[in-house]
């Protein structure tokens, strides 16, 4: 039988075995910079406690991943396409709207790139 001693120090010896920078299945880590950015702006202090950044950051990947999943389901199966997020969040007011925001920005930015392009073209150059 297992101690309760036993499963701590089994425990410990795991936590000193993941690397900085690195999750228990060793992923490295890939929003850390910017989800410090996001709880300073939030109201966390200006360097938030890394485990509270990791934890974050896993249910970030933890919800894109099954985002990713439920859309690759949706639409053509094995492809994710905008519409199937959009599908996805139609129900969900808050999140629909800054998908619509985020697409609509997405499309103005290409356009003032574009026009710039063109002007830039136009000059020669």
């Amino acid at each position: 039988m297992v101690t309760l001693d036993e499963t701590f120090e089994q425990f410990e010896e795991e936590e000193t075995d993941v690397h900085l920078g690195s999750t228990l299945s060793g992923r490295k880590r890939l929003f850390s910079k910017e989800l410090r950015c996001m709880m300073y702006g939030f109201g966390d202090d200006q360097n938030p406690y890394t485990e509270s950044v990791d934890l974050l950051e896993d249910l970030v990947i933890e919800f894109i991943t099954e985002m990713t999943h439920k859309a690759m389901e949706v639409g053509r199966t094995g492809r994710v396409q905008v519409e199937d997020i959009v599908f996805l969040v139609r129900k969900d007011s808050r999140k629909y709207a800054r998908v619509k925001d985020l697409l609509t920005m997405n499309e103005e930015l290409k356009k003032a790139r574009k026009a710039f392009d063109e002007v830039k073209y136009a000059d020669g150059s």
